[in-house]
């Protein structure tokens, strides 16, 4: 639809102050800016993208309507709005507030509905939720909104990962999914197999997206997805970050590379990055599982 606006666009119909924003920084997955605003009385045309508002400053009364229907009640910092994409709204607040808006494509999106199901997805429709104060999704917008402040080194990857999380969160608690009809389950024949995880192994040290491993084999990212599921038992995703920390394992015990190197060896936006999937995956950190490596 040409008639939807993008993020960028909203300034002219809810006129405010930025403060803060992901322009220029080259992120591909999703985009942030926040914004000052006074209270206003304002309709927005259906938006390009999912969007998230997350509350960090001042308490106001909130209305809004959506697809016909009126909600109200009260922000404050914590609090998130969701607003789906297509869809028009009316919004009606009475004092300032500084929010944090982030901006998820729908390619972006869809794209992760379809590796958790493993089903090509028609639509995904967020709630109408004006108001839920969910620590995930105020400390992901939190998160994000710093690297947007002081970006470094593989910021774009960090972002993604970031994002992945925050659109699982929304897929499982505040999302309608609608699946195209089931055509058949198939699984990769054996050369598809090998080339997809080739490619990977081969990949591993970079941002790798769904749609290149699945134009490597000229399928479409949902038959990539459904039948990559299907052979291997677990999505796209989670079969690549198991393969990065399995390389990142075995840097650590054969090399005495820096685990800094390591993480960009195998595919980490930075250290700590790492630090978090290795400690989640193996239970120790990776210098805790390198000393105890060492003592053996």
């Amino acid at each position: 639809m040409s008639d939807l606006i993008a993020p960028e666009d909203l300034p002219l119909y809810v006129p405010g102050e930025v403060v803060a924003q992901s322009d220029g920084l080259g992120w591909r997955s999703l985009a942030m800016r926040a914004y000052n605003y006074h209270g206003q009385d304002v309709e927005i045309p259906a938006m390009r993208d999912y969007m998230l508002v997350s509350y960090r400053d001042g308490v106001t009364p909130m209305r809004r309507r959506f697809s016909g229907r009126w909600s109200e009640t009260t922000c404050r910092p914590g609090a998130v709005s969701l607003l789906t994409r297509s869809q028009m709204s009316h919004w009606h607040w009475t004092e300032d507030v500084t929010v944090t808006h982030v901006y998820l494509p729908q390619h972006f999106v869809s794209g992760i509905a379809e590796e958790l199901t493993g089903r090509g997805v028609d639509a995904v429709a967020l709630n109408d939720v004006l108001r839920t104060d969910d620590p995930v999704l105020t400390g992901t917008v939190h998160a994000i909104a710093q690297e947007a402040q002081s970006p470094t080194h593989g910021s774009d990857l960090y972002v993604e990962a970031v994002g992945r999380q925050l659109v699982i969160h929304l897929l499982r608690n505040y999302a309608d999914i609608r699946l195209r009809p089931e055509t058949g389950q198939g699984q990769l024949s054996l050369a598809h197999r090998t080339r997809a995880l080739d490619f990977i192994e081969e990949n591993l040290h970079r941002h790798l997206e769904l749609g290149e491993i699945a134009a490597e084999l000229t399928m479409s990212v949902s038959t990539f997805a459904r039948q990559f599921s299907q052979t291997l038992g677990r999505a796209p995703y989670a079969y690549v970050t198991e393969r990065r920390l399995e390389r990142a394992r075995h840097l650590l015990e054969r090399t005495d590379a820096p685990t800094k190197e390591i993480a960009a060896r195998c595919g980490f936006s930075d250290q700590p990055h790492l630090t978090r999937m290795f400690k989640r995956r193996f239970g120790v950190s990776p210098a805790a599982f390198r000393k105890g490596r060492s003592r053996e």
